[in-house]
């Protein structure tokens, strides 16, 4: 059984549950983890494996065999992750270029939907930039969304500014000149989040059908092992960081698939119980053993 985990806490307490549900697992290096969301989606070359929601989201989607398992890795804030050098603001993202990794990153896809639904944007005024493809096979970015030249990198083009907005968490560079196109972001993102009830998501854990059909008590064994890691962890203001449980992860679940749609990331709507009754049919668990 392969696991692919970004946590060291979260990958030891999985793999020391399988291995007393009788499994043998074996934990694979993959850094940055995002690297490894393609081969198993399209592969299956891992048994369980940290992605982005929006990867979740998309598999459904392509009708990839791709199941969730109710664990936040990864919840953060993400107004502050779009930056500008100048003068810009928030306001100027229509008629400016704006450039992200991928139109699937799941940063992206929170930003966006802050920008429509929150300051108004439509996204199609916006000169729109990407980096890289999709993890998931078969999807595409939409026809007004530009691909940049092969080889270029977003925080490169962002401080020689070719592009007047970037769209960036972990890959923006230190600067002193970046500065937040959303006035007082980090107040702003505490704001949205109490509004909202949830932190942004942006990894959670999935699991192949077929390791769910083979190891089924290691799946589960691991399930309950890397909940338990995370229900002793903080909270930001009295919201879960990192929600675990099918009822923890359905408002994140619901607000990006919505933003995905609209977005053209997913080509059809995904309703979030899709995602609850494919888990749990595998597993032959009902909803409540995974935190429903």
């Amino acid at each position: 059984m392969k696991l692919v985990l970004g946590r060291d806490d979260l990958a030891a307490a999985a793999l020391s549950a399988a291995r007393e549900a009788g499994s043998e697992p074996e934990r694979i290096a993959v850094k940055p983890v995002h690297k490894a969301s393609r081969g198993f989606v399209n592969e299956s070359d891992a048994d369980l494996c940290e992605v982005a929601i929006v990867t979740v989201l998309q598999a459904l989607a392509y009708d990839k065999p791709v199941l969730l398992l109710p664990v936040t890795t990864l919840g953060r804030h993400q107004h502050q992750t779009l930056v500008t050098l100048g003068e810009l603001s928030v306001a100027d993202v229509a008629g400016h270029s704006v450039g992200v990794r991928a139109w699937s990153q799941t940063t992206g896809v929170w930003v966006r939907g802050f920008l429509t639904e929150n300051y108004g944007v439509d996204l199609r005024e916006a000169r729109w930039k990407t980096y890289e493809g999709h993890h998931v096979d078969g999807a595409e970015d939409p026809s007004w969304v530009k691909r940049a030249p092969e080889g270029t990198k977003l925080p490169t083009d962002f401080l020689e500014g070719r592009v007047d907005f970037g769209i960036m968490g972990n890959e923006l560079p230190v600067d002193d000149r970046v500065r937040t196109a959303i006035g007082d972001a980090h107040a702003v993102a505490e704001q949205w989040s109490k509004d909202q009830g949830f932190i942004p998501v942006n990894h959670v854990v999935a699991v192949s059908e077929a390791a769910a059909a083979e190891h089924t008590a290691a799946v589960l064994a691991a399930y309950d092992a890397m909940a338990s890691v995370l229900g002793a962890k903080e909270k930001s203001g009295g919201v879960a960081r990192h929600p675990v449980g099918f009822e923890g992860l359905r408002a994140a679940f619901t607000k990006a698939a919505a933003y995905a749609l609209e977005q053209d990331v997913i080509p059809r709507a995904v309703d979030y119980d899709e995602l609850v009754e494919r888990t749990c049919a595998a597993l032959g668990v009902p909803p409540a053993r995974l935190g429903s």
